[in-house]
C-alpha cells in the first residue's frame, strides 16, 4: 500500500512542479487531439446535418454504416493508416508515418462518424420540428443545413465533447502510427503504456490524473459555453 501512496503524491509532484517531461507530453496529446476534433467536426457536423436534410434512396444505409463505424476497432484504423502512410503505401511519399500528423489523421477517421452519427440525429429532430417553416421560406438546402447548425449548436458541443473523449482516451492506433517516440510522438495513453510497463507508477500516475483532470475541465468549459443547464429559479 505505501507503494502506492507513493506514487500517488510522486503523482501530484510531477504536476505542481511542472517537470518538462510530462507537460511535453500533456501538451502532444492537446496539440493532436483538438487538432483532430476541428478537423473531424469540420467534417461530421455538416455531413450529419446534411443526411438529416436531404432523401435519396441510399439514405438509410448510409445511416447504417455510419453508424456501424462508430464502434470501429482503433487498431485497425491504425493498421490501415500505416499501410497508407509507410513508404510501399500510396501516401509513403509525403513521409508522415511516426509523426504527428499521422496521429491526428488516425484520430480523425476514429471520430469522425461518431461526430456525424450524434449531429445526425441531433439535427433530424431539429429537422421535424422547423422542416415547415424553413420549406415555407424558400430556403435552400445549404441555408437549411446553416440554421439547423446554429440552432442546434448546443447538443452539437456534446457530439465534440463526445469525439474529444473518444481521442484523448485513445492508444491503440496512435501507437501504431506515431511509434510512441519520446519527445516527437509520445503521447499521454501510450506513456502511461510505457511508463507502467517500466514500473514508473509515479509518472503514470500523474500521467492519468492529467488525463482525468482534462475530462473535468472539458466537460465544465462545454457546460459553460453550451449553458446546457438553465438556473435555478428556486
Amino acid at each position: 500500500m505505501s507503494g502506492y501512496s507513493e506514487g500517488f503524491w510522486g503523482a501530484w509532484r510531477l504536476i505542481f512542479t511542472f517537470d518538462p517531461e510530462l507537460y511535453e507530453i500533456i501538451f502532444l496529446s492537446l496539440q493532436v487531439t483538438v487538432s483532430a476534433v476541428i478537423i473531424a467536426s469540420v467534417i461530421g457536423l455538416p455531413l450529419g446535418a446534411w443526411l438529416a436534410v436531404n432523401r435519396f434512396w441510399l439514405r438509410r444505409y448510409v445511416i447504417a454504416v455510419l453508424n456501424a463505424l462508430m464502434g470501429l476497432p482503433p487498431v485497425v484504423v491504425g493498421l490501415f493508416v500505416y499501410m497508407a502512410l509507410s513508404r510501399a503505401g500510396p501516401l509513403g511519399g509525403f513521409g508522415l508515418l511516426f509523426s504527428p500528423a499521422a496521429m491526428i489523421i488516425a484520430q480523425v477517421i476514429i471520430i469522425t462518424p461518431l461526430i456525424a452519427s450524434l449531429s445526425h440525429q441531433s439535427i433530424r429532430d431539429l429537422w421535424a420540428e422547423y422542416h415547415d417553416l424553413l420549406i415555407s421560406m424558400n430556403a435552400t438546402r445549404a441555408q437549411r443545413i446553416r440554421a439547423l447548425l446554429w440552432d442546434g449548436r448546443r447538443a452539437l458541443l456534446t457530439a465534440t465533447l463526445a469525439g474529444f473523449g473518444r481521442a484523448i482516451g485513445e492508444v491503440g492506433a496512435i501507437m501504431i502510427v506515431g511509434g510512441n517516440i519520446e519527445h516527437v510522438t509520445r503521447a499521454l495513453t501510450t506513456a502511461i503504456a510505457l511508463e507502467t510497463g517500466r514500473g514508473n507508477f509515479a509518472f503514470a500516475m500523474g500521467l492519468g490524473l492529467v488525463l482525468i483532470v482534462l475530462a473535468i475541465i472539458i466537460n465544465l468549459a462545454i457546460h459553460i459555453i453550451g449553458k446546457t443547464e438553465r438556473a435555478s429559479t428556486w
